[in-house]
């Protein structure tokens, strides 16, 4: 679909873990942050059979902003089953989850030099492009949105294999252990998911609020006539529903090493849209896929590739080929990493006319490719790790001017190295270091700093036995660059050239401690925003995230997790 604005913030069914306990086990996470933010997180696993497992998992983020219009309130449900036959030839896996995230808009402040002023100590009476003079709210069980972006996402997923291979026992003084060696495996994979991405900007009697017909005509190329409901409300919707059947087969040609396999799959997918401005695409792609993967028996060589290439469909021409080779080289040394990856993938459906947030005049684009290098060499000893990252890309997709769609024609390249190192200064103090470099060789339409660097200064050791302690200090730091702007009704960020962003290195600091299964930790962050001006002292001096979006002043946030064994 192309929407990306919230991916840190979402659970997907690649990332689910499946459990297999002997007792019930639960996890519980709360954090509390100025300004009301919360985050509460559940976890609960345990074992219906010996061979049948399920989880719960539940998070709830919220936050009223520091901001007008800047209220956030994300959902996560996710369960999982996992099912194995006794007899260890049958398995079945099971995750459903659903994201329910939500978050105002505000276009940005009128002006970033109202953050100098007196008169707006309190950063909530700063005037904002869209979203009128909403009110204040700490109530965490609100899911209002005014104006702001709402997107759904349901997934749910099966997946059955089946295993031809070899029994086996382990007899020891009291038991029999049973043994099972798959050397062929069949694989079914069902997924059915329903996404749904919304924004809106409504009329609110209650604040005497309207949308600016200028600035959505201006910037969106919107006249609010056509898009008008009760009450002027500005509506982009895409919905999509999506069905895919995939059928796999592994070979295993070492017995007793599940890490060595060889894979091929064929996949279809169905795809079905809903949008607000009338249009219904039908599509669907056909796929083809393989993987090999040999992790040594000794683990000193470790080969990765996998390949998918859509044969057919809406999405035909599409491929994705990567291949990793990894080498111990000694304990001392450590290991060494290299790869090479190459993309070639259609645009977003943003990018199609069809979907109700494209805003632009008609055009075509082209398949985008992107062709990456790496290598990495990681050397415990040392508490070392080095990186490099070349990307080669043709086909640059990027949006201007907050709806201009545009495609880079030249090829350009994009370098990026990077060192992590941890420096014991002494038996408890530790300094841990994070540098990346980075330069683009081209005239392609992208900005990135030179350089971003993340130092900790830390106390750090295990006291008491069972208590380990952290705490120190944290500086971040990018180079002087001209960072995107950003595009609140399509919600993407989009290139400039005209304001550079040049801010104060952020200082955080933080205490964590752990004692057996119990954590806790108390952080101050962007002490960097410490001012003494006519106002007095303060936390004013905010950092910028992009042009006219800055970062809150200080920030404390108290953490507390705890997990047991019922």
């Amino acid at each position: 679909p192309g929407f990306h604005a919230f991916d840190l913030y979402k659970w997907t069914p690649e990332k689910a873990r499946f459990f297999n306990t002997t007792r019930p086990y639960t996890e519980l996470g709360y954090i509390l942050g100025s300004q009301t933010q919360q985050m509460i997180e559940i976890l609960h696993t345990q074992n219906i059979k010996p061979h049948w497992n399920f989880s719960l998992q539940y998070r709830l983020i919220n936050a009223p902003g520091f901001f007008k219009n800047h209220k956030t309130n994300h959902n996560n449900y996710q369960f999982t089953s996992w099912y194995q036959s006794p007899n260890r030839r049958y398995s079945n896996f099971i995750v459903a989850t659903a994201n329910v995230l939500q978050a105002g808009e505000n276009g940005g402040i009128e002006d970033v030099r109202l953050l100098d002023d007196p008169d707006y100590s309190q950063r909530f009476s700063i005037p904002t492009r869209i979203g009128g003079n909403t009110p204040f709210g700490r109530d965490f069980f609100s899911s209002r949105l005014t104006t702001g972006h709402r997107h759904k996402e349901l997934h749910a997923v099966m997946r059955q294999q089946y295993d031809l291979g070899r029994k086996d026992s382990l007899v020891t003084d009291s038991t029999v252990i049973p043994l099972f060696y798959p050397r062929l495996r069949f694989e079914h994979t069902f997924k059915y998911g329903d996404y749904n991405y919304r924004f809106q900007d409504p009329s609110n009697s209650s604040i005497g609020y309207a949308p600016d017909s200028a600035y959505y005509f201006d910037n969106y190329n919107i006249t609010l006539n056509p898009f008008v409901k009760p009450g002027d409300t500005v509506v982009l919707y895409d919905g999509w529903r999506e069905i895919s059947n995939d059928f796999s087969i592994y070979q295993f040609p070492v017995a007793n090493n599940l890490q060595q396999f060889i894979k091929a799959g064929i996949r279809y997918q169905l795809l079905q849209g809903a949008f607000s401005n009338g249009a219904t695409p039908v599509l669907y792609n056909l796929m083809a896929h393989g993987e090999y993967r040999n992790l040594t028996r000794n683990r000193k060589w470790d080969l990765g590739a996998f390949g998918n290439l859509y044969i057919n469909g809406y999405n035909a021409g599409d491929y994705h080929a990567y291949v990793s080779l990894q080498r111990l080289i000694s304990a001392k040394l450590g290991s060494l990493q290299v790869g090479f990856e190459n993309i070639n993938q259609s645009p977003s459906f943003l990018y199609d006319g069809r979907s109700a947030f494209y805003r632009d005049a008609p055009k075509t684009f082209n398949k985008q490719n992107t062709t990456h290098f790496f290598g990495s060499l990681v050397n415990p000893a040392l508490k070392l790790q080095l990186r490099a990252d070349y990307y080669l890309l043709s086909n640059y997709l990027y949006l201007k001017q907050y709806s201009k769609l545009q495609q880079e024609g030249a090829i350009f390249n994009l370098l990026r190295v990077s060192a992590h190192k941890t420096f014991d200064i002494s038996r408890h103090w530790k300094w841990h270091a994070d540098l990346y470099v980075q330069q683009k060789a081209g005239n392609a339409e992208l900005n990135v700093p030179l350089v971003f660097t993340r130092n900790r200064l830390a106390f750090e050791g295990n006291f008491f036995k069972n208590l380990h302690l952290a705490t120190g200090l944290e500086v971040k730091y990018h180079t002087p660059y001209k960072a995107d702007d950003y595009s609140p009704a399509l919600g993407q960020f989009f290139y400039q050239d005209s304001i550079t962003i040049s801010n104060r290195p952020e200082v955080a600091a933080y205490f964590n401690f752990r004692i057996r299964s119990f954590k806790a930790y108390v952080r101050a962050e962007n002490l960097n925003a410490v001012s003494f001006d006519e106002a007095g002292f303060g936390f004013r001096s905010n950092n910028l995230a992009a042009p006219a979006y800055p970062y809150p002043g200080m920030v404390i946030r108290v953490g507390i997790y705890w997990s047991f064994v019922n």
